[in-house]
């Protein structure tokens, strides 16, 4: 029977020496966040630290990092974190890590290094890295770890194996197996055989893409819908991706080339991840195709591309602001734009919001539903099965994924031998324990959600979210009323102000007579209630009247106060 997370909080037992902990703190049931953490003897080994980006369910969110407090009193235990790529989703959260400790190694590709070093560079944080490629094999206290090339969306990705004396783990971090790739790196299979060969005891795999059937679509086959869609476009083309798909930009500056046309980044995160990865080399920028956004307007309309971030929808981002019509970039009528992205679960309405301003506007949108704009980064299932051939891993703990891929991923290590008792589908918090080449779920940790709102982390908590929504869906009521406690009677008010709930607070009129009697008939019968007590009083009345009369339940703010 396949292993489960247990129900509850269940505290895992005390790490025996010699058994190696395994316990995620983010990426498992959601898409993003993606973290886990590795312990063996008294030691700590991190593998990414991402964040999650809010839902309209989670208004005034900026981003929402794993929970720490599982290692937060044992940071100088962290003998480093292994950073498996560039993307958000994976190094997001490395600055609020080591806010709380900054002299924890990070490990990772040049590329992955560099990214992350220009966000820490905001933090103020200058940290300690050690840049590895695939083959290097590093020892961090008791964990060695050995890196392997994989292919995905953004260049340099690594796979990790770590060997301890508890048992070998492969973890992929994100990948594909694209065997036609533009930066000629593909996911090397030969190293996963020879791992295969000493013995995989558990295999943490990419799950994203388990429930796609056969293989992910070759980066390159993107190249001749953007030659056709460049060539068709009469004026200003705007092309949207994420800031780090650096193979994406490639494409779009060579269709550029092709097609005469000058390109401009836009999008402060695409501006700085485009200029790190030309200094690298992992972006061949044509002499002269790059211009300033402040030079555009000078320059004709069908000899100008735009390459933009904001393809999720995100509302402070350039798309979006330029689809609400405060962007510098006015987009009009004849204009294309091209949403080179797929939609990340949860992001739907916000792009399709975006894909409807854009139209009003009077804007050409290309996006994956109408073209080949678009391939993902990550292994469908004819590739994960592949994988799972080569390596004939002993237990299997899919990651990185939602409850349907990370099932799908379960699915496909059951068809290719992998016991049903070895397939681990686990929870954020889970704890498994390897020892003897199995591995067994022995409890569960408290792992909530930390979110960023401004400048503040983790202040904000699911009931203030829970505040905001009513505020944003059903509207404030404030009822401030004087009384005197010795008389009984009403001195001021009750004055009602309302937001959001009715056109005209005059409509409260009929209820003031009720609050009037009710708090009248409070003090006089039940002299000892409290102020608190007769706020109470005050919000069942109005409650109630609102949510007969209006049909709303808005967030009610009675004040009671004392002549």
């Amino acid at each position: 029977m396949t292993q489960t997370a247990l129900p509850g909080l269940v505290t895992p037992p005390k790490l025996p020496k010699g058994t190696l902990r395994i316990v995620p703190l983010g990426g498992l049931g959601e898409i993003g966040r993606n973290m886990a953490v590795f312990e063996i003897d008294g030691k700590l080994l991190v593998v990414d630290c991402g964040v999650l980006f809010p839902e309209e369910t989670q208004p005034g969110v900026d981003l929402i990092l794993p929970d720490f407090s599982y290692i937060e009193d044992r940071l100088q235990d962290v003998v480093g974190v292994v950073l498996t790529h560039g993307h958000e989703d994976h190094i997001g959260a490395v600055p609020y890590l080591l806010r709380l400790k900054a002299d924890i190694p990070l490990i990772g590709s040049q590329l992955t290094l560099a990214l992350v070093e220009a966000k820490l560079q905001e933090h103020r944080i200058k940290p300690y890295t050690l840049t590895v490629t695939e083959g290097q094999v590093e020892q961090f206290g008791p964990f060695e770890c050995e890196f392997i090339a994989v292919n995905h969306s953004i260049p340099d990705a690594l796979a990790v194996f770590i060997r301890t004396e508890g048992g070998t783990v492969l973890h992929t971090g994100d990948f594909k197996m694209d065997q036609l790739p533009l930066d000629g790196r593909i996911t090397d299979l030969r190293h996963f055989a020879r791992l295969g060969e000493e013995g995989v005891d558990l295999f943490m795999a990419d799950s994203t893409n388990a429930d796609v059937p056969g293989f992910t679509t070759a980066e390159k086959e993107i190249g001749p819908t953007l030659d056709r869609l460049f060539g068709q476009a009469r004026k200003r083309l705007i092309v949207a991706s994420f800031s780090s798909h650096v193979h994406r930009v490639q494409q779009v500056l060579d269709a550029a080339e092709k097609h005469g046309r000058k390109v401009a980044f836009v999008g402060r995160s695409m501006v700085r991840n485009m200029a790190i990865a030309a200094k690298l080399g992992y972006l061949d920028v044509p002499a002269g195709i790059l211009v300033d956004i402040k030079n555009i307007d000078n320059m004709p309309d069908d000899r100008v591309v735009l390459m933009s971030t904001g393809s999720q929808g995100e509302p402070m981002a350039a798309l979006s602001r330029m689809a609400n019509g405060d962007h510098r970039v006015v987009v009009g009528p004849g204009d294309t734009v091209i949403l080179a992205s797929s939609l990340i679960p949860g992001n739907e309405n916000a792009v399709f919001r975006i894909i409807n301003g854009l139209l009003k506007l009077g804007a050409d949108v290309i996006h994956k539903g109408t073209a080949k704009v678009h391939v993902s980064g990550h292994a469908a299932a004819g590739e994960l099965l592949y994988c799972y051939n080569i390596l004939e891993p002993l237990n299997a703990m899919p990651v990185h994924g939602e409850t349907r891929h990370l099932i799908a991923n379960g699915n496909i290590a059951r068809e290719s031998g992998v016991p049903s008792e070895g397939i681990i589908l686990s929870d954020n918090g889970t704890v498994i324990d390897l020892k003897d080449h199995k591995a067994n779920v022995v409890g569960q940790v408290e792992v909530g959600f930390v979110y960023v709102d401004g400048s503040s982390v983790g202040e904000i908590t699911d009931a203030d979210l829970k505040d905001r929504r009513i505020l944003g869906d059903e509207g404030f009521i404030s009822i401030i009323t004087v009384i005197n406690r010795t008389t009984g009677k009403i001195v001021s008010g009750p004055e009602i102000h309302a937001r959001g709930v009715a056109e005209d607070d005059s409509v409260f009129d009929e209820i003031i007579p009720k609050i009037n009697a009710a708090l009248e008939d409070a003090v006089l019968n039940h002299a000892d209630h409290t102020n608190h007590q007769l706020q109470q009083v005050v919000r069942r009345i109005i409650g109630t009247w609102v949510n007969r009369k209006l049909r709303r339940r808005p967030m009610i703010i009675p004040v009671v106060l004392e002549a």
